[in-house]
């Protein structure tokens, strides 16, 4: 621990942002954290990420026995005693990712909430809807674990797209044709070239890939609707249907979830039993294996929904 560093001590267990932020600046000021102006000396358009690239900040990830963690009065926030730690480190991402999705999205006691994709985020924007009072939660996605899953974890309905004509028709009609009050795109541009742009049965020629999930969002939600979005997509993508958007009356929000700020009540949810995020974890690998994690994980294998890696004690 460096000298100046006076907010945790040799031997707590602290919880790691997964975006690096300064504190001082004027967007950390705003509790921006994910849009920190000093970590990244390399843009202007994002905040620093651990472990993506020199775009957002050029810092090594976490995915090793030890990580460098800079500006540590900032980030790191030592976990309660009597927290599992399985629970807690997967508040440093997945939990406030899914949990700004829907606080983003504006939800009102008794909407109707779709969320498109069922990967670990959109499965937790899921579960954390019905914390801000959704009288009903939809997902679409195509991998049909991962719907059994979201089902029986987040108590919503769950529907493949792929047994769909139209995932948006299929959202009107079942919504006396007004459209979902708020949708969530969990999905993001990494979605290009897989089943979701086969079924649209064309390739959306735009910028870095693939929007569709994004596409459906728009054209499913309501007029004066809100679309929340936390799929990844890169900083000069330009894939909004602006048209659409602007005659629909349409909010977009998006963000990199400003975790630090979300980390009192995400704590105390878990520890109120509101969340349980352990319950996501399917798969345990030390970290030597990682490259055979990942495969299962990419690759949709085993009924993978979250994996832990397990470093072993690093040797000098």
């Amino acid at each position: 621990i460096g000298p100046d560093v006076t907010k945790i001590k040799v031997g707590d267990q602290v919880l790691v942002p997964f975006n690096v932020a300064c504190g001082e600046c004027v967007f950390c000021k705003q509790e921006l954290y994910g849009n920190c102006n000093e970590s990244n000396s390399q843009s202007t358009a994002i905040g620093s990420i651990f472990g993506y690239s020199h775009t957002a900040g050029g810092y090594d990830g976490g995915q090793a026995e030890y990580a460098r963690v800079p500006y540590a009065n900032v980030g790191p926030t030592v976990i309660p005693p009597a927290m599992d730690p399985d629970d807690a480190v997967l508040l440093t991402d997945v939990v406030p990712t899914g949990y700004q999705a829907a606080e983003m999205a504006g939800i009102q006691k008794g909407d109707t909430v779709v969320v498109f994709g069922a990967g670990p985020v959109g499965i937790m924007a899921a579960k954390c809807a019905w914390l801000f009072g959704a009288g009903r939660v939809i997902v679409i996605d195509h991998v049909e674990y991962r719907l059994e899953f979201v089902r029986n974890y987040a108590q919503c309905e769950a529907y493949n797209f792929e047994s769909l004509e139209d995932p948006v028709l299929f959202i009107k009609k079942t919504t006396d044709w007004l459209g979902a009050d708020v949708c969530i795109d969990a999905v993001g541009a990494e979605a290009a070239g897989n089943a979701l742009q086969t079924l649209t049965g064309r390739k959306l020629m735009l910028q870095a890939g693939s929007a569709t999930a994004l596409h459906w969002a728009i054209n499913a939600v309501k007029k004066g609707g809100i679309v929340s979005i936390v799929g990844v997509y890169g900083p000069t993508d330009n894939l909004v249907p602006i048209g659409n958007m602007m005659n629909k009356g349409l909010t977009l929000r998006g963000n990199q979830t400003s975790v630090k700020r979300l980390l009192p009540r995400l704590i105390d949810h878990v520890q109120a039993g509101r969340l349980n995020p352990k319950a996501i974890i399917t798969h345990r690998v030390p970290l030597e294996e990682v490259a055979d994690a990942y495969h299962i994980f990419s690759a949709k294998l085993d009924n993978c929904i979250k994996t832990v890696l397990i470093p072993s004690p690093a040797k000098f």
